[in-house]
């Protein structure tokens, strides 16, 4: 017997048991018009390297995980790549949500001019995100990535749901002599060497303790897992550029400080105890400023905590972004 032939209650019950089956189908599988497009899951060490046209720039960029969380944009670090995130670290905030990493114009695997302007790596940031189909993200900074973050919030505030500023500032915070103390200025020298090696490295971003230095070179051993890990380094005109626009908010003037009692998403704050490359006492006096935010302080940890602690920062950061 067809399903015209069978009495009309009967007929009905067909009609409401297949949209019981169909519409959720539909709710899941018809997505609208720029909603993020869906991707398959991939791990931090074997996500492929994808590119995008922005004008006459080339962007090389990766989307790792999946899942239906809201996306997670990660911002480099001074003189830093896709390939300098931690494995360990990204995965498990991949779990939950699409994690999405890319180079700016000019840095590593991407070409173009690199710009030398805060808002014009902000303005790249969301150009990126919004191509991919993204409406609004959370950020985590990591370093000068932090500072990128914040001029984000900034510059696009409806872009950003939730922001994760960790090892970084806003520019020029005013040194309390009883908490704090100008950088050694051979850190410098250190950071901005023609070519750092791995003592350069843990010398900057860890602390000088046998735990501390332990963490760092378990680190770098993580980042060699990716067959073509480190295939194209920034440039020196391209870190130079970046260091331009880091110094122009390094006076009271110009610093992003003042003006973060703008910022109403939540914002979560974190660095290591001894931060030689951006002092914590910066972390604290954002989290001061901040209208909605939190501060978390690692122990035996600096710049590179958040590498040293992957399994706790993670928790933290999923907490975080994952709160209503």
């Amino acid at each position: 017997m067809t399903a015209t032939n069978l009495p009309t209650r009967s007929r009905q019950f067909l009609i409401v048991a297949a949209l019981i089956v169909a519409v959720p189908c539909l709710l899941l599988c018809v997505r609208p018009a720029g909603a993020a497009p869906l991707h398959p899951a991939a791990a931090t060490t074997s996500a492929p390297t994808l590119r995008m046209q922005l004008g006459e720039q080339e962007i090389a960029y990766r989307v790792i995980g999946s899942g239906n969380g809201v996306p997670l944009l990660l911002l480099n670090r001074f003189r830093g790549t896709m390939d300098h995130w931690d494995p360990k670290l990204i995965d498990a905030l991949a779990a939950q949500r699409p994690v999405l990493m890319f180079d700016q114009p000019g840095f590593g695997r991407s070409s173009g001019q690199p710009s030398d302007s805060l808002g014009a790596f902000a303005a790249t940031a969301t150009r990126v995100a919004s191509r991919l189909g993204y409406r609004q993200v959370d950020v985590l900074g990591f370093s000068m990535g932090g500072t990128v973050a914040l001029q984000l919030v900034l510059d696009h505030p409806g872009f950003v749901r939730r922001a994760v500023i960790a090892g970084s500032g806003p520019g020029h915070v005013p040194i309390d002599a009883a908490r704090a103390a100008p950088p050694d200025a051979s850190i410098w020298q250190v950071a901005t060497k023609p070519v750092n090696d791995h003592e350069d490295f843990l010398f900057l971003f860890f602390e000088a303790t046998p735990t501390s230095r332990a963490a760092g070179q378990a680190y770098l051993a993580r980042l060699t897992a990716r067959g073509d890990a480190f295939a194209k380094q920034v440039e020196p005109v391209a870190w130079q550029a970046q260091l331009r626009a880091a110094m122009a908010v390094g006076s009271p003037e110009t610093s992003l400080l003042p003006r973060l009692n703008e910022v109403r998403q939540p914002v979560l704050v974190a660095n290591g105890r001894h931060d030689v490359m951006v002092p914590t006492y910066a972390s604290y006096a954002m989290a001061q400023e901040l209208p909605n935010a939190r501060l978390v302080i690692y122990p035996d940890s600096g710049h590179g905590f958040l590498f040293q602690y992957p399994e706790a920062f993670s928790a933290e950061v999923n907490r975080f972004l994952e709160e209503r």
